[in-house]
Formats: structure tokens, C-alpha cells, sequence
């Protein structure tokens, strides 16, 4: 095995594989298959900086279905989660919205809270793991400041006095006192070892308390997390989190499309004024420490009859200026469309995936760059790929190749490529895709 080759762990080459084979972006291993993308990945990492600063961001990612757009959030969210940040996604469906009137707004909040992930828990869930790291380094910088030992009554008096500091911080936000009341009871429950209290606390950080009566009886708050008023609260995580030491926070929000295919055009609107919210809220100051992706296709953004171009507030101010054009786009505006990867780039993606199943299934790589040539050739050759061939297309197609090869060692690349049942398959996918994405964005 070559040393390509025994760089990535098999149990990380198995999740990537199977990930790609099955069409869906992998959570770990990226790194180790990004080709490309790297404006796109500069332009997102400069409002990183931005948001570690105390500042705010808000960006649309636009591609195609299978055209890495998924992929491009996912390496993001892996690199802020490395610098520190604590990080929640959500793909909105028709049971989780920005705005509902039967809980569709609230359910996407349900949804990134229980997604809540840190470097130290990437697969989410995060929330008590948070809470109680910030309560462990609060004590433990109390007792530095003032040479107090564990016990000693003077230590509880300091470490009130810092837990107090934080909890007046956020206050001072919308909901914030009742949000700061809660901190506090955590903070003691956790001190007293009053597990069902903790859990009481989380339960209504989480969203899921269904009443404000049952609220009040259990925490003595009136207030509970709603579909209309979600959204301040991630604005309060967002300050706590820099507050408890993270560097900030980053939220993502994928498949904007279930908002475009919203039936009512009332409700539609009202999912677009929340999103014209946030986005107001990034760039006039009113949120800190935070920023939001949200992932979405051509159709969903520039449709002026349902997308969110539909809504004339967005459209002015995310709509592409005079000078931008295939090839040369602006990746400092909100929106950043992604173009196709290049035949050069695919190559090189299927060169490192190449790599990867040998080393994952230990045999020698068994194909030449030439033949990996080959193969790109006849894939963006087919009548219509410049329009409708996609990584993922390419990629579940190369993945099934190398274990078709591998499972019958007297099968030959280039048999299956000059074959006549591969040609006929790919000029069926093609023209699938064409159809399947006129009926997807003429409904």
C-alpha cells in the first residue's frame, strides 16, 4: 500500500466511500476529497474572521442539485468547528420552516439545537456538554484568580460573582432575562447535583416546553420559545456560547427549495420576511458573534413568482449587480453561486477517490491516470452534461466502476467504458436529469 494510501484511516475511507456511493455528503473526511471550490471556501472563511471579531454574517449558497453545494457547507461547518465554534444545521422539510403557524418555525429551532455540535462532539447534541464545560472553567478561573480551593464557602461567592457577570451580559438582549434566569438555575442545579431540574432547563432551551403554564409551574419563567420568536434565541446562544469561551457560533440552514415549493403564497411570504430578518439583523449589527448559511438551488432564489426573489425586500438587496457573469462572480455578495467543477477537477477528485478504495479495500491501485482521463472524457462528452452532469452524478458513477473492478480482478476499465451498456446508461441519466429538473422547478 502506498503512503497515499495509509494516510487516511480505513474507518474514515469506509464513511467517505459509502457516504458518496449512497449520494449523501459525508461528516467526516473531507478534507481529504475537496478539489476546487477554493474561492468559494476563502470568500466563507473571511466572514469567520469577521464573526470571531463580534461581527455577523449571512450567506446563500446556490447550486444545483449535486453540484457540491451540500458538500461546500459541510467542509465549513467541519473547519469552524476546528477554530472553536459551536455549530447547528438543519434542512428545512415541509414539517420544519422559518415561520409556521403550526410549529414548523419552532421545529427547525428543535432541530439545530439537537444538531448543536463542538469540536469535542461533532455528531451533534452538544447543549449539556456546553453548559457544563462553561460551568467547569468558571470555577476553575475563579479558583486561579483568587487562590481558593475547592470547598472553601469564598470559592462559591466567586464563582456566582462570574456566573453573574455572563447572565447580565445577556439580559441586556430581547428574551434575554428570562434566558439569563435560566443559566442561573442550571448553574445551581448543577452545583446541587439536581439532575431533574438540569433537565427541566434543557428541556426549555431545547424548545420543547408546549405551554407557558407548564413552564411557569416547573421553572418559574412566563415565557417559552415559540415559532415567531425562535430566531432571538439562537441571537442569545450566539453571545452566550462567545461568553462560555467558544469563538462563536454558526448556523446552517440547507434545502431552502421546501420554502419555494410552499403551496400558499401568504405563508411563503411570511418565510421570507423571517429570512429578510435575519438577514437585516447580520448586516446592521443587531446580531453578534454569529453566522448563517443557508443552502439553496437557482430556481429557489431567482424564481420571481415563488422563490425568494418573489419577495421584492430580498430581491433588492441579494439580486447580482450589472458585472457579474459565469466565471467571474462577486464572493463578497450575500449570494454565492456555485459553478460547475471543471473536467480537470473531477480528474483530480477521482484520482484521491482512486486512492482512497485501494487503500480502504488493501490492493495496489489498479488504474492509470490515463484511463481516469478516459473515463472523465466519456462522462462530460454525453449530449447535454455541460448543463446537467453533476460531482455527485460523476462520483456515484467512478465509486460503482472501482468496486465493480475490484470484486472481479479480470474486469478491465476500459471493457466497461468502450461498452455498450454503459453508454446506454449514461445517456438515459442525462437525460433523466433534464426532466427530472424541469418538473422539480415548473411546479
Amino acid at each position: 500500500m502506498n503512503e497515499e494510501n495509509r494516510k487516511i484511516p480505513r474507518r474514515i475511507a469506509q464513511t467517505v466511500i459509502n457516504s458518496l456511493k449512497g449520494g449523501v455528503v459525508p461528516r467526516i473526511g473531507l478534507p481529504y476529497i475537496t478539489v476546487g471550490r477554493k474561492n468559494e471556501i476563502e470568500a466563507l472563511l473571511h466572514d469567520v474572521e469577521i464573526i470571531s471579531e463580534g461581527g455577523a454574517s449571512f450567506r446563500f449558497i446556490v447550486g444545483r442539485y449535486g453540484s457540491g453545494k451540500s458538500f461546500l457547507i459541510q467542509t465549513i461547518r467541519n473547519y469552524v468547528m476546528e477554530k472553536g465554534f459551536v455549530v447547528a444545521d438543519a434542512d428545512l422539510s415541509p414539517e420544519r420552516r422559518l415561520q409556521g403557524t403550526k410549529g414548523q418555525g419552532l421545529a427547525t429551532y428543535r432541530e439545530l439545537i439537537g444538531n448543536l455540535s463542538t469540536k469535542t462532539k461533532p455528531e451533534g447534541g452538544a447543549l449539556t456538554l456546553v453548559l457544563d464545560r462553561w460551568i467547569n472553567n468558571i470555577q476553575s478561573e475563579a479558583a486561579q484568580e483568587n487562590s481558593l480551593a475547592p470547598g472553601d464557602p469564598a470559592l462559591t461567592k466567586a464563582v456566582d460573582k462570574k456566573i453573574w457577570e455572563v447572565t447580565s451580559a445577556v439580559s441586556e438582549l430581547v428574551h434575554g432575562f428570562e434566558f439569563a434566569r435560566l443559566l442561573s438555575a442550571y448553574y445551581h442545579a448543577y452545583i446541587e447535583g439536581n439532575d431533574d431540574l438540569k433537565m427541566k432547563v434543557l428541556r426549555w432551551f431545547r424548545g420543547e416546553y408546549g405551554t407557558k403554564r407548564e413552564a411557569k409551574e416547573d421553572l418559574g419563567v412566563n415565557i417559552i420559545i415559540s415559532d415567531d420568536d425562535w430566531y432571538d434565541y439562537i441571537k442569545i446562544f450566539a453571545v452566550f456560547f462567545r461568553l462560555a469561551g467558544y469563538t462563536g457560533m454558526m448556523i446552517m440552514i440547507d434545502e431552502l427549495v421546501n420554502i419555494y415549493k410552499i403551496p400558499n403564497t401568504i405563508t411563503r411570504q411570511y418565510n421570507y420576511e423571517k429570512m429578510l430578518t435575519m438577514y437585516n439583523d447580520t448586516l446592521q449589527g443587531k446580531a453578534k458573534y454569529l453566522g448563517i448559511i443557508m443552502g439553496a438551488t437557482p430556481q429557489a432564489i431567482e424564481d420571481k413568482r415563488r422563490g425568494v426573489y418573489s419577495y421584492e425586500a430580498l430581491r433588492s438587496r441579494l439580486a447580482e449587480g450589472k458585472f457579474s457573469r459565469p466565471g467571474a462572480r462577486d464572493l463578497l455578495a450575500p449570494v454565492i453561486r456555485l459553478e460547475p467543477l471543471t473536467a480537470e477537477e473531477m480528474l483530480i477528485l477521482c484520482e484521491k477517490l482512486a486512492a482512497m478504495h485501494a487503500g480502504l479495500y488493501g490492493y495496489e491501485r489498479n488504474i492509470s491516470t490515463d484511463e481516469l482521463a478516459d473515463f472523465i472524457k466519456i462522462e462530460y462528452g454525453r449530449i447535454g452534461a455541460d448543463q446537467n452532469i453533476t460531482p455527485r452524478e460523476v462520483i456515484r458513477d467512478f465509486i460503482e466502476l472501482l468496486d465493480l473492478i475490484y470484486q472481479n480482478p479480470s474486469m478491465h476499465i476500459s471493457e466497461i467504458l468502450q461498452s455498450d451498456e454503459f453508454s446506454y446508461a449514461k445517456s438515459e441519466a442525462v437525460s433523466d436529469n433534464t426532466e427530472k429538473d424541469f418538473a422539480e422547478f415548473t411546479i
